[in-house]
């Protein structure tokens, strides 16, 4: 639009021209916005509120009298303010290069002021307090012509080969490169025993891994040795196995031998002998009766008849006795027992039937019994006194 302008961002327009009033300032400033500029009735001119920067090196003598020469960076502007604006504009508007010149001679007078204050030693281990005290210094004349410092660096500080410095940082140096040597060798300490560490862990894996193949290989070598004998083992084994069942099969049969000998030697021959003895037994009570017969006249008869039957008996027993098929439990003693039960039946048989035949006979005595007259007994016709014993021999 015609006659309407509008300042940049960083810049401050500042209108003159027309009738205003004698405490004013002799312009209008306007920043951030557009104005209408009556043309030939007013001026506009812009003043720029952007970051500048201006470059100090000046020589400058300590409190010890030693030279220095300081290097420094300074960040200024405009300020925000009407009243910094009008004020750098009425002193920079016609040529703004001149801020940055004047703001350099500015801080050299107070850099060298503060600077003539403070020792070699204070300028270089607190460049901050020198830079703060600057800023402090020329804070009020930098306001006066409307610009404002956001920073203060100093660059660098040379003794300008006077070798001050130097000499000041000889020690500290000197303790560094010890330190630094310290290191080095601790380092190198470090560095040499890791190495030897290293190899002593190479040399104990070598030797386990020795200590380990050995092992296996003497497992290896066992085994083998194992499978080897295992053949020859395994055969002594099966012999031994044969050898065992071979003398088990003969104890077994050593067992059924004995057997069969008790069952067809010993115990017929038992069984033969027990005959025997019944036999023997029974002669000998047969001989017994006859004795007894013999001694007594008065049972001539019963004793003759008995006589005459015991023959019968012992011949029905033993004949009993002979065909009877025996299962004998107990070997010797069980056939012992077998005989001496028959004998004592046979006896008890005996003893019954002399029971029955004594109730039975009949015996005549007396001295009407015999013709001669004699006091002697006369036995029954058939009885053993007067035919004599049974097997035909005359009684004595």
């Amino acid at each position: 639009m015609f006659g309407y302008r509008v300042p940049a961002p960083d810049s401050a327009m500042m209108i003159s021209g027309g009738r205003l009033r004698r405490d004013t300032a002799p312009f209008r400033v306007v920043v951030g916005h557009g104005t209408f500029v009556l043309p030939f009735f007013r001026k506009a001119r812009y003043l720029t509120l952007s970051m500048q920067e201006a470059e100090v090196a000046e020589v400058c003598v300590t409190r010890q009298g030693i030279s220095v020469n300081v290097r420094a960076v300074i960040a200024f502007k405009v300020g925000n303010d009407d009243e910094s604006i009008i004020n750098a504009g009425q002193r920079f508007l016609s040529d703004q290069d001149q801020m940055s010149t004047l703001t350099g001679r500015i801080f050299a007078g107070h850099l060298r002021s503060i600077v003539g204050s403070m020792t070699v030693e204070e300028i270089v281990t607190e460049r901050q307090k020198l830079a703060t005290e600057v800023l402090d210094g020329s804070k009020a004349e930098m306001a006066k012509i409307g610009l404002t410092v956001d920073s203060l660096q100093i660059q660098s500080i040379d003794d300008m080969n006077s070798g001050y410095i130097d000499a000041m940082a000889a020690p500290h140096r000197a303790a560094i490169q010890r330190q630094a040597q310290i290191a080095q060798a601790q380092a190198n300490q470090a560095a040499a025993e890791a190495e030897q560490e290293s190899q002593r862990k190479q040399a104990e894996y070598a030797r386990q891994t020795s200590v380990v193949q050995a092992q296996y290989k003497a497992e290896v070598d066992q085994a083998q040795a194992q499978s080897a004998q295992m053949g020859p083992l395994t055969q002594a084994k099966a012999q031994r196995d044969v050898i065992t069942a071979q003398t088990e099969l003969a104890h077994q049969q050593a067992e059924l031998r004995q057997r069969q000998l008790v069952a067809e030697v010993i115990k017929p021959a038992e069984a033969e002998a027990d005959k025997v003895r019944i036999l023997a037994q029974a002669d000998a009570e047969r001989m017994r009766l006859l004795a007894s017969a013999a001694a007594s006249h008065d049972r001539v008869a019963l004793d003759r008849t008995l006589i005459d039957q015991l023959p019968l008996i012992v011949k029905e027993a033993a004949a009993g006795l002979a065909g009877a098929n025996l299962n004998v439990l107990n070997g010797a003693e069980g056939l012992g027992e077998l005989t001496a039960g028959l004998v004592a039946q046979g006896l008890t048989i005996l003893d019954s039937v002399k029971k029955n035949l004594a109730g039975s006979s009949v015996v005549l005595s007396g001295p009407d019994s015999s013709d001669d007259g004699d006091d002697e007994p006369r036995a029954l016709p058939g009885s053993a006194a007067a035919s004599g014993s049974a097997d035909g021999r005359p009684a004595r």
